[in-house]
């Protein structure tokens, strides 16, 4: 692995937990919003995620980083179930997601995005964000048929809330505009915006940085980091924007063919054996 810019942005040191885990010094007060243990998943006989062992803190943004094929983007899929893991614990905010399904963990707090965009794009701007408020914005279906005063009364909150939401990528002129339209970097930040709909106690990013240019990359770090504070949530990443990662991430894990291989601050992953060899293919040189 290259070297990259040294870590800045977040000066929150990490430090230990009764449990051998790391969190930044700022959530000591407040309990993990994800533990993971011993979490793995086999798909015939191929075992795809091994013994993970994982702790984000509150307002933590964590990366998971590891060559294709690593198992990133499966352990995403194991904390939001898409898939239901073979063994292991998901604790989220303190409750054992045994047993729930997408739907349920998602009203617990767990939001993601995907490697490819996964907007309805017919629908506008405005409306693929109040999907996302589903969560928050109710009415009963009598209500909604005959467009009562408490049906107009709610889509009142949801038309706010989606322009408060747009606005935080400066994307509220574009609350008219169909989703499918929109130039990639913009649909990329939509589909965050939708994500933050949820009102998640973590935010998954699969790949957020995927196809953007250096400007687009470094205003979406500025975002990440927005996020986390304007709503106090955790952030996990996965990304192959290295410069991202060791700007933004204070804390990371690193997979190779589906078991952690190294966590620790940048500055530790950075010079790390295990992940200099995985990434190149051989070890560092003296």
């Amino acid at each position: 692995m290259a070297r990259f810019k040294p870590h800045s942005v977040n000066e929150s040191p990490l430090v230990p937990l009764p449990t051998n885990a790391y969190i930044p010094q700022r959530d000591l007060d407040k309990a993990p919003i994800l533990e993971v243990s011993h979490l793995g998943i086999d798909f015939g006989g191929l075992t795809a995620v091994n013994d993970l062992n994982l702790t984000v803190g509150r307002t933590e943004i964590a990366g998971l980083i590891g060559p294709n094929g690593a198992g990133k983007t499966t352990v995403f899929n194991l904390l939001t179930k898409v898939y239901q893991p073979t063994r292991g614990s998901i604790m989220v905010d303190g409750i054992d997601t045994h047993s729930m399904n997408t739907a349920q963990v998602n009203r617990l707090g767990v939001a993601r995005t995907f490697q490819n965009i996964r907007l309805f794009n017919n629908l506008s701007v405005e409306d693929n964000v109040k999907l996302g408020l589903h969560n928050s914005i109710k009415y009963s279906m009598a209500g909604g048929i005959l467009r009562l005063p408490s049906y107009w009364k709610q889509e009142k909150v949801a038309h706010d809330r989606a322009l408060e939401l747009l606005s935080i990528f400066d994307m509220q002129d574009m609350a008219d505009m169909k989703a499918g339209s929109l130039p990639y970097g913009a649909q990329r930040r939509l589909e965050i915006v939708r994500a933050l709909g949820t009102n998640p106690g973590i935010l998954l990013l699969d790949e957020p940085a995927a196809g953007m240019n250096p400007s687009e990359t470094a205003e979406l770090m500025e975002n990440i980091i927005k996020i986390r504070d304007t709503f106090q949530i955790a952030v996990m990443l996965i990304e192959h924007d290295m410069n991202l990662v060791m700007g933004i991430c204070e804390g990371i894990c690193v997979l190779n063919f589906g078991k952690v291989i190294a966590k620790g601050t940048p500055a530790e992953i950075q010079e790390n054996p295990a992940v200099i060899e995985a990434y190149l293919g051989r070890k560092k040189e003296g």
